[in-house]
């Protein structure tokens, strides 16, 4: 498994503009990213082995973290 960040503006490099001025202007949109990025931490930081987990639950993790990205995309899509 990779242990590169998965950041935002890793994932989405052409849209941080438009991730911003969403972001601003929707209180949901924000916490989408505030949960993103948490739970993009976790999985860093089991990559990297500072934070010991099973192998489960960082599936789990990478899952909630596909899913938020899905969000993401969504609302940009319709924004």
């Amino acid at each position: 498994m990779s242990n590169t960040p998965h950041t935002l503006g890793d994932e989405f490099p052409d849209q941080m503009e438009a991730i911003h001025a969403l972001k601003v202007k929707d209180e949901r949109f924000a916490r989408v990213l505030e949960k993103y990025d948490a739970v993009n931490d976790k999985i860093h930081r089991a990559e990297t082995r500072i934070d010991a987990i099973s192998d489960e639950a960082e599936v789990e993790l990478r899952k909630q973290r596909l899913a938020l990205k899905d969000e993401i995309v969504a609302a940009l899509e319709r924004a």
